[in-house]
């Protein structure tokens, strides 16, 4: 029969006597030591396998586990990865993540700390470190066998802290230390994929009232932590997996450690938030189309000089509302098609407004069919604020444009309501003829010197992906003021994070973690940034389904020569030095 799990049977015969074993046994139960052994007893957990060992555990402490399903899910089912997780009650999650992943990637490897060997029949999963000493020299023939694990296509789950979570002073929150750098040393070094895991809950109040009068006493009460368990729920949330190559190449171990400490607690769910009931509940049916015959009539009806180009069996036009009326009305329906797909249409037959009448229309047709490809609506500034009313601007419903923004003080071109067809949205052909058609366009009318315009953000991503996407990339605030104003507020741990941090070169990498399809920054977003946009707010398109927009300008003769050859073609010296 095996021996009770108990300090009396840690200690040497010659030491126990009628003053020891009182205080012993006095000891078992208050670090819940006695609990541990009926566990073990209750359950017939002595000399089982490692598998059958954790299931039992966790089915004896009657624990509601949540998350698991999604977990496993995100595990890759091949080759090397490494999981980090934040580390709350110090040993039952290593148990419960270990067991979890073991049914997707039977050859995991979890580095844990020592206080784990409380379990014997689970060292086979494990791989110890002495985390209260990180740089202890005996700890480096586990980090080779970490190693070598991943690079041999393995499973590593990791708990980087290295220490149970606790009270720290500077932030007055419960939260991991700083995690240690040997993390990012191995997704680098293996070019593994990354999964940020995040553990919900803490241990008891009396667990860190006591770690705060000595930190050594913390290892001491984990076992009566793990007792408490008993009854409890714990929830599992996992991100995504992230190839190494989304980190930022060169990235400093310690920034990008920091950095996969904060998208654990980024997953935190207690800081989720769900977008609003979309004011859009009803799509009425769309609008019949216009055949290609009409639209091709109205076409050959313009003025030559608003064909503006031909390319590969593709044409791009300008025009107006009282030269096109049956053109601008395939483009409203086409917009609408085009937008619903991403959660932003109007729920009317075509997305039309007012503006549609005072706005030009730039698009792309197929000259022998009339098909329309995708488009373009552009505000002449200097037409439309004639009159100095900037109700006369769409985005004026979005933004109050201060007296030093751009459009008050020279001609711009107000861009929106752009869209590709589906079956040109992951072509280079339909981006490429809409931007040269609108570099024809301001070669015709070099007075146009500045675009601006919103880059809408589908609220398909995560209210996180919005808000990090905001973070990042606004710089000038200054001159404008939001009218519908987006609203986020960052789990503390990760809000630390990126005040002290420039989240720009990490948004590919935090965005791929949290959202489900691998979504990136919008192609549109990563367009401007290129052409050298400022981006100044971030604003809720009351009109557009309550669909958020980044607000961005963009100084064109400025914009990388390449660029400029691209899309303003033999006419780009003489608009760059145009005064």
């Amino acid at each position: 029969m095996p021996a009770a799990i108990s300090l009396l049977n840690l200690v040497p015969a010659n030491k126990k006597n009628w003053f020891t074993r009182p205080i012993l046994k006095l000891l078992d139960r208050i670090l819940a030591i006695n609990k541990m052994d009926a566990l073990y007893s209750e359950n017939k957990l002595h000399g089982l396998d490692k598998t059958t060992f954790a299931k039992r555990l966790l089915e004896g402490l009657n624990l509601q586990i949540n998350g698991v399903e999604t977990l496993q899910a995100n595990i890759p089912k091949t080759g090397p990865v490494v999981i980090a997780s934040n580390h709350p009650f110090g040993g039952i999650e290593g148990v419960l993540l270990a067991w979890a992943i073991e049914q997707v990637r039977p050859d995991i490897k979890v580095m844990a700390n020592k206080g784990l060997k409380i379990f014997p029949e689970l060292q086979d999963y494990f791989i110890f470190t002495n985390p209260l000493a990180a740089n202890d020299p005996k700890n480096a023939p586990s980090i080779r066998q970490c190693l070598k694990h991943v690079k041999q296509e393995g499973a590593l789950l990791i708990f980087p802290a290295g220490s149970v979570s606790h009270f720290q002073k500077d932030t007055q929150r419960i939260a991991d230390e700083s995690w240690n750098r040997i993390v990012a040393s191995l997704v680098n070094k293996t070019q593994a994929q990354y999964v940020p895991v995040f553990i919900s809950g803490t241990n008891s109040p009396l667990f860190h009232r006591l770690g705060r009068i000595y930190f050594r006493l913390r290892m001491l009460m984990l076992p009566r932590e793990l007792a408490n368990k008993r009854n409890t729920q714990i929830t599992v949330t996992a991100g995504q997996p992230i190839a190494a190559k989304h980190y930022e190449q060169g990235l400093d171990a310690t920034i990008q450690t920091e950095l996969f400490r904060a998208q654990s607690y980024l997953l935190d769910p207690a800081w989720q938030q769900e977008w609003p009931d979309d004011p859009v509940t009803h799509l009425k049916p769309l609008a019949a189309e216009i055949s290609g015959e009409v639209i091709l009539q109205e076409v050959s009806q313009l003025p030559a000089n608003q064909h503006l180009l031909d390319h590969k069996g593709l044409s791009v036009y300008f025009g107006y509302q009282h030269q096109l009326p049956q053109t601008v009305h395939e483009i409203a329906r086409l917009r609408e098609l085009v937008f619903r797909q991403h959660n932003e249409g109007s729920g009317e037959p075509i997305d039309t407004d007012k503006f549609d009448a005072s706005y030009t229309h730039l698009f792309v047709i197929k000259p022998d069919s009339g098909q329309i490809i995708g488009a373009y609506r552009m505000g002449q500034t200097d037409k439309l604020l004639a009159d100095g009313n900037l109700e006369n601007l769409y985005l004026h419903k979005m933004f109050d444009f201060g007296p030093k923004f751009v459009n008050r003080n020279k001609p711009c071109l107000e861009m929106g309501r752009s869209f590709l067809i589906p079956e040109y949205q992951r072509s280079f052909q339909g981006l490429y003829l809409l931007w040269r058609g609108i570099g024809a366009f301001v070669c015709q009318y070099p007075q146009y010197r500045t675009l601006y315009g919103t880059v809408s953000i589908s609220k398909l991503y995560d209210m996180r992906s919005v808000a990090i996407i905001e973070k990042a990339m606004i710089t000038q605030t200054n001159k404008v003021a939001r009218r519908h104003p987006y609203l986020y507020e960052f789990h503390p741990e990760f809000a630390d994070f990126a005040y002290s941090h420039e989240l720009k070169s990490h948004v590919t990498p935090l965005l791929k973690g949290l959202e489900a399809d691998g979504k990136d920054v919008p192609i549109l977003l990563k367009h401007y940034k290129k052409l050298g946009a400022v981006f100044h707010s971030l604003g809720v398109d009351k009109s557009f389904n309550d669909t958020p927009g980044l607000l961005l300008s963009v100084d064109l003769p400025s914009a990388p020569e390449k660029l400029l050859k691209l899309y303003l073609a033999d006419g780009w010296q003489e608009y760059k030095t145009a005064e």
